[in-house]
């Protein structure tokens, strides 16, 4: 009689382990299951903001097509227009790469004020400024704080300099001297399409202005003020004096596409950089097509 008590005991309790057993397990799988689902909304969320950020690029494009005299022709002065698809919130801006600096064509000393405001030393910024110029010039002669060929070997590194013009921006991350931080902080006011030694100062970012050797912030912050007073007023944009040595024109030849859409916590960011082609058979040309960086789920807190 014992045993048989003592069996249903023992019975009762792999009954029970089994049943915790199977517990543990459909919980297990449930919760897989919801993670899985929703990784996968995740992703569709993304592509779905992808997608629309692409749509904003190509509505920059139709803009451009606009004619001059319209008035609600998108102006290429990096202004942000606000748009809609869906459920997805586009901000999409266009700026003329003559607004930035030219790492191919631009004034030597341009460079070095580009380096200097944003805090380097004068001796930093003219070692930095001397490389990029010894990377894209054609012979292999050293300037007094630069680098060529012996000096990147000297100093371990396998590239060298490629003696020829900067074939895309991310390039400038080879030189000698150019750290990841600094190259993140000095991206988004360089160019090579603009071609020109200054920059448009019509349309030029603060951060650019900046760059110019001579002006005081100050100076800029005014500038910066009656020219977006004169925008609001449609109004032709004033003159800087202090600045005009390095002025330049808009070329059309770079137009920078930013376009960043937003469907709930994702957003995603496209930078493009395009042509406009005067050709109805190809009316434009991609030049560089990329993520931006705020290309990231918003959850995720980077």
């Amino acid at each position: 009689m014992k045993n048989k008590r003592n069996q249903r005991g023992i019975a009762i309790v792999l009954v029970l382990w089994v049943s915790v057993l199977l517990t543990v397990i459909a919980g297990s799988f449930a919760y897989a299951t919801r993670t899985d689902m929703s990784l996968v909304a995740n992703h569709m969320q993304r592509a779905r903001a992808e997608a629309a950020a692409d749509a904003g690029v190509h509505r920059a494009v139709l803009e451009a097509f606009r004619p001059i005299s319209d008035p609600a022709r998108w102006k290429h002065d990096g202004r942000e227009h606000q748009l809609r698809l869906g459920e997805a919130e586009i901000s999409v801006s266009v700026l003329d790469e003559s607004a930035k600096i030219d790492i191919n064509d631009g004034s030597p000393v341009l460079l070095r004020g580009l380096l200097l405001s944003l805090g380097l030393t004068e001796q930093e910024s003219t070692r930095i400024s001397d490389a990029i110029q010894d990377w894209r010039d054609a012979d292999s002669l050293s300037r007094p704080a630069g680098a060529e060929e012996e000096a990147y070997r000297s100093a371990g590194l396998k590239q060298k300099p490629a003696n020829a013009p900067f074939q895309t921006v991310e390039e400038l991350r080879l030189v000698m001297g150019m750290t990841s931080d600094l190259y993140q902080r000095i991206e988004p006011m360089i160019t090579i399409y603009s071609r020109q030694p200054g920059v448009n100062l019509t349309i030029a970012p603060r951060e650019v202005l900046l760059a110019i050797p001579g002006v005081t912030p100050e100076q800029v912050d005014a500038f910066v003020s009656a020219r977006d007073a004169a925008v609001l007023a449609n109004q032709p944009a004033p003159t800087f004096p202090q600045a005009a040595t390095f002025g330049a024109v808009p070329n059309m030849i770079g137009l920078q596409v930013k376009s960043r859409a937003r469907i709930g916590e994702i957003e995603f960011e496209r930078l493009a950089v395009l042509k406009v082609i005067p050709d109805p058979r190809r009316p434009f040309a991609v030049l560089s097509w990329r993520e931006g960086r705020s290309a990231v789920d918003m959850n995720a807190g980077t």
